[in-house]
C-alpha cells in the first residue's frame, strides 16, 4: 500500500478515535488563548521511497485531512530549506528553519556550552564579566576583571598607571582613588591569579602595561560593541 493509500485510509480512523472529550485539558497562561498549533515534519527528500508521493503531494494530503478534522481551521505550510549536508535530524533542522523559539533556545545553550568548553588556556568573557583558565572559572575580583578588561581591549598599547586610575576610579572620592603604588598592587594580585599565564600582563619600565596579542588568550565578546572600546 503506498504511502497515499495510507493517508486516505487513516482519516476515517483519526476522527473515531480522537472525540472531542478525550482532548486533554491545556494549562493556557493567563492573558493569552491558543490559535492554533505548527507541526514540525523531518522528511528529507532523498528519504522519500520511489513510487511513494513526493513532498508537496504529502503537505496536500495532510491540509486535506485537517479541512475534514476541522473545517474552521486556517492552514499554511512552509518548506524548510538547509545547506547540503547539514547534520542533525531532519526535524530539528526543520525546526530552526522555520524559527521555533524553543529550537532556537536549545541552539543557543549549546553553543554556549561549547564557548564554556573552550580549549586550554585564558578566556575573557565580557558578556558574562569572569575569566577561565583552562576553563575553570577564575577568583578574579570586580577591580581585578576590570584591569584585565582594560588592557586586553587596548591590545598593544602600553596604558600608563595614570591612566587605569582616571578610567576605572574616574567615579572614586578622592579618599578611595589608588595611588600609582595600589596600581601596581592589584596588578601583582592580578597576576596571581593568572597562575601560569600571568605573563599575558606585560610590564613597560617606568610607564606601566600592556596586553599583546597571546596565542593562549580567547575573547568572547558581547553582542554589542563594548562602550569601554574607543
Amino acid at each position: 500500500m503506498s504511502t497515499t493509500q495510507t493517508l486516505r485510509s487513516a482519516r476515517p480512523d483519526l476522527t473515531a478515535v480522537i472525540p472531542a472529550q478525550a482532548t486533554p485539558d491545556r494549562n493556557v497562561p493567563e492573558g493569552t488563548e491558543v490559535r492554533g498549533f505548527a507541526l514540525y515534519v523531518g522528511l528529507a527528500d532523498d528519504k522519500i521511497a520511489d513510487g511513494d508521493p513526493r513532498l508537496g503531494e504529502i503537505v496536500t494530503q495532510i491540509k486535506r485531512l485537517v479541512a475534514q478534522l476541522a473545517p474552521a481551521a486556517e492552514t499554511y505550510a512552509a518548506v524548510a530549506l538547509a545547506p547540503e549536508h547539514t547534520g542533525g535530524r531532519d526535524v530539528d533542522v526543520v525546526r530552526l528553519a522555520l524559527g521555533d523559539p524553543a529550537a532556537h533556545a536549545r541552539q543557543k545553550q549549546h553553543e554556549a556550552a561549547e564557548q564554556d568548553r573552550a580549549a586550554s588556556g585564558v578566556t575573557l568573557d565580557l558578556s558574562r564579566k569572569r575569566v577561565l583558565l583552562d576553563n575553570v572559572p577564575a577568583a578574579l575580583t570586580f577591580r581585578e576583571f576590570e584591569l584585565l578588561q582594560y588592557l586586553v581591549l587596548r591590545e598593544g598599547r602600553t596604558v600608563s598607571r595614570e591612566e587605569l586610575i582616571s578610567s576605572l576610579w574616574q567615579d572614586a572620592s578622592d579618599e578611595d582613588t589608588p595611588s600609582e603604588r595600589t596600581i601596581d598592587v592589584h596588578i601583582r594580585r592580578l597576576r596571581v591569579k593568572l597562575a601560569q599565564y600571568q605573563d599575558i600582563v606585560r610590564t613597560v619600565r617606568g610607564t606601566g602595561y600592556r596586553f599583546d596579542r597571546h596565542a593562549d588568550v580567547s575573547i568572547l565578546h558581547t553582542a554589542a560593541p563594548s562602550p569601554d572600546v574607543f
